[in-house]
């Protein structure tokens, strides 16, 4: 499963290579600080608390020639999450009382795993090499993948801030299904409703 990539020396694979995993984390907390940052704040503990949960197994990401990460997309299973750490872990990283009051809000927000559609759990790129195919290059393998594994849609949630990502979906055939205000979660996490995104599998 290979998507084609219009960047000469991309490729993409499955897994993360242990050594890529420190940077792994700073991408994802670059993409998604803005919406996490009250809640996994300040950043060399959000950065350790990544690299420790982090599952090199539930992703797909694209590398240069010299293997170095150049972006990846993290997917949700029945087996686990790409990036869903346990209590032990929050405490492990936060401390007993850091843990105890972020774990009540990562419940409040986590996503469930849905049976009849693959889950994707964050996309990212480097900043250097965005708008150069790579995202769309992830989201075709995403779908390959869920393709192969028998599922006939795949489903994203994208934050209502984000404007971009939501138009790239859209370029790549997804469709919004619904927009879900958080309420007053919107003051722990920064952005007031998220958009149901799905993408039938031929």
């Amino acid at each position: 499963m290979v998507a084609r990539i219009e960047t000469a020396g991309v490729r993409l694979r499955m897994g993360l290579s242990p050594s890529n995993r420190a940077t792994a984390a700073a991408l994802y907390w670059e993409a998604f600080a803005g919406k996490l940052s009250r809640l996994m704040g300040p950043d060399d503990r959000a950065l350790a608390y990544l690299e420790r949960i982090i599952a090199a197994d539930h992703c797909l990401t694209a590398e240069d020639e010299s293997g170095a990460l150049l972006g990846l997309a993290g997917f949700r299973s029945p087996r686990g999450s790409f990036a869903a750490g346990s209590y032990a872990d929050l405490r492990a990283i936060y401390g007993l009382a850091g843990a105890a009051w972020r774990s009540g809000l990562f419940r409040a927000l986590e996503t469930e795993i849905d049976n009849t559609r693959f889950l994707v759990d964050g996309i990212c790129v480097a900043r250097h090499r965005r708008g150069q195919g790579i995202g769309a290059a992830l989201v075709t393998g995403l779908c390959d993948l869920a393709h192969d594994r028998g599922y006939r849609e795949i489903r994203l949630d994208v934050i209502d801030t984000n404007l971009r990502a939501k138009a790239l979906y859209e370029r790549l055939g997804f469709v919004s299904r619904g927009t879900k205000p958080i309420g007053p979660l919107r003051h722990a996490f920064g952005f007031d409703a998220a958009t149901t995104m799905v993408r039938p599998l031929d």
